[in-house]
C-alpha cells in the first residue's frame, strides 16, 4: 500500500511541475502581449502593472490546473484559492531566503536562481499537497 502512495505522490509532483511550466508560459505570453501593446519600457508604473497582471494570470492558471488535474481537489474553491495564494507567498519567501544564504557561495546567477526555484517549488508542492488540496479524489 505504501508503494502506491509513493507513486501517486511522484505523479502529482510531475504534474505540478508541468503545471508550473505552463503557468510560466502564460505569464510570459501575457507580459509580452502587454509589452508589445503599451510603452512598458518608458514607464515604470506600466511595467509594474504588466508584471503584476502576467504574474496573476500565471498564478490563476496554476491554481486552476493544480486543483483540477494535479490534485483533483474537491474542497471549497475560494478557500483553496486563498490557501494557494498564501502558499505562493511562503514559497517566494523561502526562495528569497535560500538566495540570501547561498549567494556568497554561488553568486547572483543562474545557479542560485535554480537552487532557489527548486527550494520554492518543493515547499510549494508539499504545502499545497498536504494543506491546500488535502481533500482529493
Amino acid at each position: 500500500m505504501q508503494n502506491i502512495a509513493q507513486r501517486r505522490g511522484v505523479r502529482q509532483f510531475v504534474k505540478f511541475g508541468i503545471v508550473g511550466a505552463s503557468g510560466f508560459i502564460v505569464n510570459l505570453v501575457i507580459f509580452t502581449a502587454i509589452f508589445q501593446l503599451t510603452p512598458v519600457s518608458e514607464h515604470p508604473h506600466i511595467y509594474m502593472a504588466a508584471y503584476s497582471a502576467a504574474f496573476l494570470a500565471g498564478g490563476v492558471s496554476n491554481y486552476a490546473l493544480n486543483r483540477v488535474w494535479t490534485f483533483r481537489a474537491t474542497g471549497h474553491a475560494v478557500v483553496q484559492g486563498l490557501q494557494f495564494l498564501t502558499v505562493s507567498a511562503i514559497a517566494l519567501v523561502v526562495g528569497l531566503i535560500v538566495s540570501h544564504l547561498l549567494q556568497p557561495f554561488f553568486g547572483a546567477g543562474h545557479r542560485l536562481w535554480f537552487l532557489a526555484t527548486v527550494a520554492g517549488m518543493l515547499v510549494n508542492f508539499f504545502i499545497n499537497k498536504y494543506w491546500t488540496f488535502r481533500t482529493t479524489a
